[in-house]
């Protein structure tokens, strides 16, 4: 799967386009989650949205559900 696809799909599952590659990369982690695409579709789309300018948000960190110590 390529961006395009990855758009394509966020378009049909939306109902609304976007070129938010953040947005992008929050549906792909979501697809890889629910088993819709494997790891090497995921780090393939990850890579080429981070070469975009895609980040992680930092408050991801607060949320999330693993301890840090």
């Amino acid at each position: 799967m390529d961006i395009q696809v990855l758009k394509g799909k966020f378009n049909q599952s939306r109902d609304y386009n976007t070129d938010d590659v953040n947005a992008l990369m929050d549906f792909a982690k979501k697809a890889y989650i629910h088993n819709e695409i494997d790891i090497n579709e995921y780090r393939l789309l990850v890579r080429e949205l981070e070469t975009q300018g895609a980040v992680i948000p930092e408050n991801n960190k607060e949320n999330s559900l693993i301890e840090n110590s």
